[in-house]
């Protein structure tokens, strides 16, 4: 028997890594043009009113200046909101850049100098004279939470709260036992390594090509397209690498509309960059308020779960997540009451950040566990496995699969839970407090309609092409094992092709979904190429795969060979020739279907995962260091051990910076930010992170997509926060509910 899967399932290093740190792979800031022209944003100094108006006579007298844009001047673009709508936004009216007077929000951007070179614009854009009527603005959700609504139109995608079970306020005033608490993070700033840039090529004859830094080319062309009134065919994106996205990428964001405006009207071709500074005048991770309470018997057995948050939005959209509807999926409990509001306030849209909702409302959850098992008394993975979910009680569903109970008890084994002592503050070493914490991850297991292109040559090389993106995920390298594998290819004789508008269809890259859904669509159009291959290869004179059906044969070292005599075998390029031309191709497209989504579900699909941490505190400085980190994690098959164990341990290093660092802070007397760079708005740097080992359980899944494949990209970070913050409790006996644990929340009472 010949063995199909050799690349799958193998540790393989990306197979864009060279192109990457040679400085072969070209961002969106990087592709140039003859007579390109660079922008500049002019921001707003007030977070809302009114332009009085705008002075730029100054900008204007610089040499090199072309033209300086702003509302008064601007082109007309589509009139109704529903135009300004992409594939992922909440409901509302999308911000239009300098549609109106209007100023929404603080750095709004205001005006856009277009110049001959980035210095001049930059020059020239702090010479622009702006004058403001001020108005009263609200930008503390402690305040605005008292005028929280629950949104009247529900985001696309996102699972509104389920209806309530049972009477979850009386059963939590019966509970034995009973922990209630208020637990909040701070707002989130997307931090990419590419900030947001855009390079509009102008073709000629209105039709242009726009490098975006984007987590969806046809979203972007979708948007281009609607806003300004141009065909499918005039708007070509492109983006073939991006240098992080973590969801700041999956809608348009301002600097795409300002360079397709600019590029149109002056015909030539624009580039904008965004400044780090700039890069905190648009999408964030909302600032969220959880309160959460949990009734138990005296064994800890829920009886009770009530869980209540207020997240941020903007005035102008309902920017929706799911926060709260994991307290109702990860324990079971007769008396569940689930609700999810939102605030308004002066700012841009919050959007999509990696697992959005998840790291807010687990923090909330797993930390009330957390107090629920030192109130009982019983060990905080015991607690977990005694309230442990066999089905889906939001929907009423079993689980297409759901190995969480292994990841526990393989996690602790790993980190060496059974010795720890439960008392807080009684493991030390010398001046530093030891912690132990844990806490459970989970996260949406989908699988969204996506396309994919496989085309075989006469040489012998597959061309695999999928309008997907690779924000660093490891897609070009996974595509590329699940089609070497399915035509018996060296992985060196397959390139795939991504980030193109003009490609096969694909969504957003988001949600951790792509591999399941681009794996899927490759794997269809290359078995649909095997099949073509085998009855070309049955017509050649003599053949010795003649009357040979596709389960009789297997594709190993570029020929069909039979399974049971691999003597009998025909090349494949000899296959493509017998059809008289010098490529075969097929397109197919893998999802849900139709039908399928036109039934009820079935099943319900979740990635799980068991996070345990060890946290090392000066008991004189508190000084915070996580210093071990096991995170156990089933995700279904895992395709690339060596890209997967990456994506989990970027998650744990976010999930360490939202415990510890990450906090966009705002003085709201000007409702302006006032960490807006790097060097002030906190990361983990490299002396932050210590061990972290990832642990891949196994997991069989035959529902969720044809490959069996769960996402990764998102569940490293939920749980994580909030096992530091467990850790921190069993250090110190102190209990912080507020994100990031700062060293004067540790030293504070």
């Amino acid at each position: 028997m010949l063995k199909n899967d050799t690349h799958v399932g193998s540790p393989r290093s990306r197979v864009d890594g060279p192109a990457k740190v040679t400085g072969q792979a070209t961002y969106a800031a990087e592709f140039t043009a003859p007579d390109l022209a660079h922008a500049y944003v002019v921001g707003s100094s007030i977070a809302r009113g009114k332009i009085t108006g705008i002075d730029a006579t100054a900008a204007e007298a610089v040499p090199g200046v072309i033209k300086v844009f702003t509302h008064e001047n601007r082109p007309g673009t589509a009139w109704f909101s529903y135009k300004y709508q992409d594939m992922v936004g909440p409901p509302g009216d999308p911000f239009r850049p300098l549609a109106s007077d209007e100023v929404q929000f603080s750095d709004q951007p205001v005006a856009l100098v277009v110049a001959e070179s980035f210095d001049v614009a930059r020059h020239a854009a702090s010479l622009v004279r702006v004058s403001y009527e001020q108005h009263p603005h609200e930008t503390d959700l402690s305040r605005a939470r008292h005028d929280s609504y629950e949104p009247p139109k529900k985001r696309m995608g996102i699972a509104p709260p389920p209806k309530p079970r049972g009477d979850a306020v009386k059963a939590f005033g019966e509970a034995p036992v009973r922990v209630s608490g208020e637990y909040t993070i701070a707002t989130e700033h997307h931090n990419p390594m590419e900030p947001h840039a855009t390079t509009v090529i102008w073709d000629g004859g209105g039709k242009i090509t726009v490098h975006d830094k984007t987590q969806g080319v046809q979203n972007s062309q979708a948007y281009v397209a609607s806003v300004f009134g141009l065909s499918s065919d005039e708007v070509r994106v492109v983006s073939p690498y991006v240098g992080g996205g973590f969801g700041s990428g999956l809608r348009p964001q301002h600097q795409l509309f300002l360079a397709v405006m600019a590029s149109l009207a002056l015909e030539r071709s624009v580039r904008l960059e965004l400044t780090r500074q700039q890069m905190f005048s648009h999408v964030h991770r909302p600032e969220t308020i959880n309160v959460l309470s949990l009734g138990a018997d005296h064994d800890g057995k829920l009886r009770s779960i009530q869980h209540q948050a207020v997240a941020a939005t903007s005035h102008f959209e309902d920017h929706q997540e799911v926060v709260v509807n994991w307290s109702g999926l990860l324990y079971p409990a007769e008396n569940v009451d689930l609700r999810y509001e939102l605030a308004k306030l002066d700012t841009y849209s919050p959007g999509d950040m990696r697992a959005p909702g998840a790291p807010l409302g687990v923090f909330a959850l797993e930390s009330a566990m957390d107090e629920l098992a030192i109130a009982t008394g019983v060990d905080p993975v015991e607690l977990r496995l005694r309230n442990y979910a066999e089905r889906d009680e939001n929907d009423d569903l079993p689980f297409s699969s759901k190995e969480l109970r292994a990841c526990y008890r393989q996690g602790a084994e790993k980190f060496g839970w059974s010795h720890r002592n439960p008392k807080p503050g009684s493991m030390r070493e010398g001046r530093e407090l030891i912690g132990w914490g844990m806490a459970s991850g989970v996260w949406e297991a989908n699988m969204m309609k996506t396309s994919a292109r496989a085309v075989l040559g006469a040489d012998g090389r597959l061309a695999i092409s999928c309008a997907t993106s690779d924000i660093g995920t490891g897609t070009y390298t996974i595509l590329t094992q699940i089609a070497a594998d399915a035509l018996g290819l060296a992985m060196d004789d397959v390139t795939v092709e991504l980030g193109d508008s003009s490609l096969p269809t694909s969504p957003v890259q988001g949600g951790s979904w792509t591999a399941a859904s681009a794996g899927s669509a490759v794997m269809a159009a290359c078995q649909t190429l095997r099949e073509t291959l085998l009855k070309q290869a049955a017509k050649i004179d003599g053949s010795p795969l003649a009357n040979a059906a596709i389960d009789d044969v297997a594709f190993s070292d570029g020929r069909i060979v039979m399974r049971t005599d691999a003597a009998r075998s025909v090349q494949l390029a000899d296959a493509v020739s017998a059809g008289g031309h010098d490529k075969i191709e097929a397109e197919e497209s893998a999802g849900p279907g139709l039908i399928g989504m036109m039934m009820p579900k079935s099943h319900s699909s979740y990635t799980h995962a068991a996070v345990f941490v060890e946290v090392r505190i000066d008991e004189d400085l508190g000084v915070v260091r996580v210093t071990r980190v096991v995170n156990a994690v089933a995700a279904g098959r895992i395709l690339n051990p060596k890209t997967a164990r990456s994506q989990i341990i970027g998650g744990v290093v976010w999930g360490i910076g939202m415990a510890m660092h990450e906090e966009t802070l705002t003085d709201h007397r000007l409702g302006r930010i006032m960490n807006h760079s790097l060097s002030e708005y906190h990361v983990p740097a490299n002396a932050d992170i210590h061990d972290i080992d990832v642990i891949f359980v196994e997991e069989h899944d035959d529902k969720t997509s044809p490959i069996g494949v769960k996402g990764l990209g998102e569940i490293g970070i939920v749980g994580t926060a909030a096992a530091i913050a467990n850790a921190v409790h069993h250090a110190t006996g102190k209990r912080i509910r507020s994100l990031p644990i700062t060293i004067d929340k540790i030293l504070a009472g």
